[in-house]
């Protein structure tokens, strides 16, 4: 157990919607495209979802599942547009933000241009990720650990750069790059290659990695498969799955992603599969706020 636990640790410590302004919309002409639902919130705090029908001088004609609202212009204060689809039996299914990892391992995925977000493991381990474009991410960050001196932290830099065949199918490369504090502050890390299929909502992702430590390349890869699994408008089943060169034992992982539309919350158990595994699991907790 404690080959694939150190293994799995020091990697740990390593769809949407568009805001439209009143000019941006009074800039398009006509009236919305019917595939797209618009979520309009009033200075009086409610948000009205449907359909915009009419737009003149005074109101817009809105229609909702119920009737059609005249809404005054002047008490507009936003307008999102959302995709039919992301409705499911009524309720707005909003974007799942979190599509570009699962636990510990990136996705596929990359996060969009002056996208990103503030994550925090095990309350330790806090980094941040940028999307400098919607093909190349920056991310890093430092331990916490409490009753250590700051350059007795572990720090780490995490690039990734990634490109989308088609909507359904995403690859991205980049590394895992630690400084320790062991041994004259060795570096080490991991360089990857994964790919993701499928919906933010439901996909299956995989992926291989090579360690190093100060310079030297292991010749054997991990290999790691995973997925998430959407059931709700706020719960996601993740896991993430890793083989570990000279390791026997699988190491898995099986969890429950809560979130709303920027503060999303994991709680999962880390295991193997073997005589040395330990029910249910080593606990695993980590909080990712996107901005």
């Amino acid at each position: 157990m404690k080959p694939i636990l150190s293994l799995s640790l020091s990697f740990a410590l390593i769809l949407g919607f568009t805001s439209l302004s009143w000019a941006e919309f009074l800039s398009q002409p006509g009236i919305p495209d019917s595939m797209n639902v618009q979520i309009i919130e009033t200075t009086d705090g409610s948000r009205h979802v449907g359909r915009i029908v009419s737009v003149n001088d005074e109101t817009i004609g809105f229609e909702t599942d119920l009737a059609t609202i005249e809404i005054p212009r002047s008490k507009i204060v936003s307008i999102n547009e959302v995709p039919a689809s992301s409705f499911v039996n009524g309720q707005h299914w909003f974007r799942n933000n979190n599509a570009t990892r699962l636990f510990f391992a990136p996705t596929g995925r990359m996060l969009r241009k002056g996208e990103g977000y503030f994550s925090d493991y095990y309350l330790i381990l806090p980094g941040m990720a940028y999307g400098l474009t919607d093909h190349f991410t920056i991310g890093g960050g430092l331990s916490i650990i409490p009753g250590i001196d700051l350059n007795e932290q572990i720090y780490f830099i995490t690039p990734k750069m990634g490109y989308s065949p088609t909507d359904r199918f995403h690859l991205a490369a980049g590394a895992l790059l630690l400084k320790l504090p062991v041994d004259d502050n060795k570096s080490a890390g991991i360089f990857y290659g994964v790919g993701t299929y499928g919906s933010p909502d439901l996909s299956l992702t995989a992926g291989v990695g090579f360690g190093f430590v100060d310079g030297n390349l292991s010749d054997k890869p991990m290999l790691m498969v995973g997925g998430e699994a959407r059931i709700s408008r706020r719960i996601s089943l993740v896991t993430e799955n890793w083989i570990f060169p000279g390791v026997d034992d699988p190491a898995i992982s099986y969890g429950v992603r809560f979130f709303g539309e920027k503060l999303s919350v994991d709680l999962a158990l880390i295991n193997t599969i073997g005589d040395e595994a330990i029910f249910p699991g080593i606990p695993y907790i980590d909080f990712v706020f996107n901005f």
